[in-house]
Parts: C-alpha cells; structure tokens; sequence
C-alpha cells in the first residue's frame, strides 16, 4: 500500500468550470463579439471568486476567444479574425491527415456510426436544433480522428476547433447546413469505397467553406 498522505479530490478545478462555462457562452452566442468581460461580474453571475475567472479568462486569450490589453480592455474577440484564419487552416490540414490516417482501417460500423451521426445532424438542422447540428458533426468527425489513432492530433483540434465554433454556429443556422449534410454524404461514401483522395479532398472543402460561405 503507498504510504503518503494525498488530499481527496471533491470537485473540478474551480478555473476549468469557469473556463467551460464562459468559453460555451461565447461559442454559443449568449456573450457576443464585443462584448466586455469584467471579472467581478462574471465572478458573480457564476457564483465563483475573482481568481478562477481571471484565470479562465486568460485561457480564453491564450485561446483568442478573448481579446485583452493590460489597463484598457477585455472582451469577446470578432468572429473573423487571423486567429480564426490560423486555426481553420490548422484544423483542415490535421482532418486531411486524419482521413487519410482512417481509409485503410475504417470498418462496417465506422461507416454506420457517421452515416448515423449525420442522419441526427440532418434531423438538427431541420429542427433549427444548432447545438445538437454541432454534437452530431463533432461525433461525426471524430470517427477518423478516432481511427487516425493520434494523440496529438487529437488534441490539438481539441484546443482550436472552439475558435471555429461561431462560424459553425453561424452556418448550421442557415440553408447552407444543407451543404454539409451533402458533403458529409460524400466523405462516408469515399471512406467506405477506401478512396483516400477523394475523402481528402471532400473533408478539405468541408473545412474551406467555413470560412468562404460565410
């Protein structure tokens, strides 16, 4: 038995909570660009003291979800911004690889669980359901991420696919969702014909027209 004395963990880090929770009011809506992000405030509408909001607000700059100079400001970043042009490339490139990661290992159930995924993507779209439309793509997406098998890779979309979410959020409240439902058709059945270029190619412009459809 390790004899050391550890102190029990009883609840998530308090700056985490704080992070999740300001980081989904921006990439929902709920606190639009622009707007200013004062920590009392925030400290109080969360229940929480100062420190852990300052703390998840700088995450949330490091994140460029916030913009911030010393004296003078914090607020929501704009939607538009080179670190959404950054993030957006970095997120394509590491999809591309992931499918192409995917093509030789990808299984009848894979092919089934992302047609299912983006059946429910459909069915949110249709009810104007935005959060469930982001759920369902996320799961989507995460079969050849998953299958790609690569751990940073993995989290590095974790930590900037969140920056990319406005835009998401902004396109799965139009008619051009409908375009993804189209498209994620395209990239399963090129994944189950295991035909890499063409699965590359479709998850390419999956990630280009995020940003050019807007």
């Amino acid at each position: 038995m390790l004899d050391v004395s550890l102190s029990k963990v009883t609840r998530p880090l308090l700056r985490d909570e704080a992070y999740d929770r300001i980081r989904r009011a921006i990439v929902d809506g709920t606190l639009p660009p622009g707007t200013p992000l004062r920590d009392a405030d925030l400290a109080d509408q969360l229940g929480l003291s100062r420190a852990p909001v300052r703390q998840a607000l700088l995450r949330l700059t490091d994140d460029g979800l916030v913009d911030s100079k010393p004296q003078s400001y914090t607020r929501v970043s704009e939607v538009m911004s080179p670190d959404v042009l950054d993030a957006r490339e970095i997120v394509r490139l590491l999809h591309e690889f992931a499918v192409r990661q995917a093509v030789p290992k990808i299984r009848r159930e894979d092919i089934a669980a992302m047609r299912a995924a983006n059946d429910r993507f459909a069915a949110a779209i249709e009810a104007r359901d935005i959060a469930a439309a982001v759920q369902a793509d996320d799961e989507l997406h995460d079969v050849p991420v998953r299958l790609a098998g690569n751990a940073a890779v993995a989290a590095t979309l974790d930590r900037y696919t969140p920056l990319l979410r406005r835009l998401e959020h902004a396109r799965f409240s139009s008619t051009l969702a409908w375009n993804s439902v189209k498209r994620h058709t395209n990239l399963i059945d090129a994944l189950e014909k295991r035909d890499a270029e063409t699965a590359v190619s479709v998850i390419s412009t999956i990630w280009t027209d995020l940003l050019e459809e807007q």
